[in-house]
């Protein structure tokens, strides 16, 4: 499939057209009510059940470059994954430019902590006077391990830190999503990076050393 970013009118927030299905069921919006729960990526499907999948890298580049509102057009029922990472939507938002609305900007506050587990997982918000991220992940892989990291998301920080960073997979991972049909060159290095114990798989090694946890971040 090929992706196409356009701008949108003010308070449109970020919407994906479909190319390949009648205009009149062909936005998806990316609001959290049309998330289906997905295994390896995240997925969007309107009303209509015409679905977006893995809209996660170029959500988290607009995020990331401030935009607010777009267009997002894909001829296809998925956003090309390119190298596992944002740094291809990044670099072509901000060669194109940014159009600055004469809106206000809407934004949510968090006012108290909220927290979502999930077996071993646990994601909490906390208020504070920027955006900040704090991640940690641990893998019994030795060429990945435990791995932490914190960032003040403001002043580009994801542009300059975050946006190289790639999809990672373990060996077993690559077998399944292989078998599902996602990152398929996760071995290759073509758009995921291999991970199989204390080896990194893929050619030209890691960007830096803590790529894994600074790409769950990007997501």
């Amino acid at each position: 499939p090929r992706t196409r970013t356009a701008p949108a009118a003010t308070d449109r927030g970020t919407v994906f057209r479909r190319l390949d299905v009648e205009p009149a069921v062909s936005e998806v919006p990316a609001h959290w009510k049309l998330v289906d729960q997905s295994p390896l990526c995240t997925r969007l499907v309107n009303t209509h059940g015409v679905s977006v999948t893995t809209v996660e890298h170029v959500m988290a580049a607009l995020s990331g470059c401030g935009i607010r509102n777009a267009i997002i057009e894909v001829t296809g029922p998925e956003i090309p994954i390119l190298d596992g990472s944002s740094a291809q939507f990044v670099r072509g938002i901000l060669a194109r430019g940014i159009r600055v609305q004469d809106a206000p900007l809407k934004v949510l506050r968090v006012l108290k902590p909220v927290e979502v587990v999930r077996g071993d997982a646990r994601a909490s918000l906390t208020p504070h006077e920027t955006l900040a991220i704090e991640f940690s992940i641990e893998f019994d892989d030795a060429a990945i391990g435990a791995q932490r990291k914190v960032l003040d998301m403001s002043n580009g920080s994801f542009v300059r830190e975050l946006c190289s960073a790639r999809t990672f997979c373990r060996q077993s991972d690559v077998d399944n999503m292989r078998a599902n049909g996602f990152a398929v060159g996760g071995a290759s290095g073509v758009n995921a990076v291999g991970f199989d114990g204390e080896r990194v798989l893929s050619p030209g090694g890691l960007r830096q050393p803590d790529e894994p946890v600074r790409h769950k971040m990007l997501d």
